[in-house]
């Protein structure tokens, strides 16, 4: 969580509708840039700790927030709460309450589908944005989970989003409450492939979690950090976190988004699409093609790594930031 990983950078503000926000936040110095880093599941802004203190050290700001439901964040349990709308107003009160101007919006899994609704309502919010894993998440999106796990066990030749069901469910929270380890295991694991049977298929996490199966940690997550992580996602439970998996298979996003046409969903702002080519569950075949439908000013990375490209690869994503945001200054330049 924000305080305890950054307590020297770290703030906590309460916005206009009575929720509290912590985040990190690090100001930029010779007027560069500050990058707005959006997590996903099951994650916090810890999960950005190679990035703030990369980003930091070459000069540019950072403001990265536990977002709703997570660490040192508010955790309503009312799923309505966790609709993009809200959450991008929020987004939009703490950068105004840091008196920050345009930013590099990052997102990173569910990141990306607040940081896409957000492209799309508030565009002058940012010079540029910025996807990991999972790229442009259309607003209206109607989560028929039968339909696509059908679809991609057709297209590459097993499901991707039989964990939904249980995520879904009102046993869920509980579950991974009971089992964070094995949550933990599951969701970081040493080979990218794993997915393939532990995670996508139906059913497969259900079983995973409820056996309380462990497997060995990546190189990359070592067993402090783990720990860390576990302290983070315990400390106010799996409630919160699941509620956006609920918002979007309730329909609350795709409702918010129903007046939209196809030319106001599309994004005219620099955009990197960053995609892991082992990710076995955010597959890059689907969010190259989505990403490419909906912006006109895309550039896109493919990295040696899974899911998680801000733990696998964190040098070779620190470059890629640093070139995409010299890329974006070099077109304000030009305009």
């Amino acid at each position: 969580m924000a305080t305890k990983a950054f307590p020297a950078w770290s703030k906590v503000v309460r916005l206009h509708d009575d929720t509290s926000y912590a985040y990190v936040h690090v100001t930029a110095a010779n007027s560069k840039p500050t990058f707005l880093l959006l997590h996903g599941f099951p994650s916090s802004s810890y999960d950005w700790r190679h990035q703030i203190s990369g980003l930091a050290a070459a000069g540019y700001g950072v403001l990265a927030p536990d977002l709703l439901g997570y660490g040192d964040t508010d955790k309503p349990v009312e799923v309505e709460k966790y609709a993009f709308k809200a959450m991008g107003q929020h987004m939009a009160g703490i950068l105004k309450n840091e008196k920050l101007g345009k930013v590099i919006g990052v997102g990173h899994d569910w990141g990306s589908g607040l940081l896409t609704y957000m492209g799309v309502y508030q565009p002058e919010l940012f010079l540029a944005l910025v996807f990991l894993s999972a790229g442009y998440v259309d607003p209206g999106t109607i989560y028929a989970i039968d339909a696509m796990n059908a679809g991609t066990e057709k297209a590459f030749g097993y499901p991707c989003f039989g964990y939904w069901p249980l995520f879904g469910s009102t046993e869920g929270a509980d579950l991974l409450d009971q089992h964070a380890g094995a949550l933990t295991s599951l969701f970081y694991p040493a080979e990218p492939e794993s997915w393939k049977k532990d995670l996508g298929p139906l059913n497969a996490a259900r079983s995973w979690i409820v056996a309380d199966t462990k497997a060995p940690l990546p190189s990359w997550l070592p067993q402090e950090q783990a720990a860390t992580h576990e302290s983070i996602m315990t400390h106010g439970g799996y409630t919160g976190p699941l509620n956006w998996y609920k918002c979007a298979m309730q329909g609350v996003n795709s409702k918010d988004a129903s007046g939209l046409t196809d030319e106001r969903k599309r994004i005219d702002l620099p955009t990197l699409l960053v995609v892991g080519e082992r990710d076995a569950i955010t597959r890059l075949e689907i969010h190259e093609a989505g990403t490419k439908a909906r912006t006109s000013n895309l550039r896109i990375e493919r990295l040696d790594c899974g899911h998680w490209p801000q733990l696998e690869m964190k040098e070779e994503l620190m470059k890629v930031l640093r070139s995409f945001a010299a890329d974006v200054a070099d077109q304000v330049q030009s305009k």
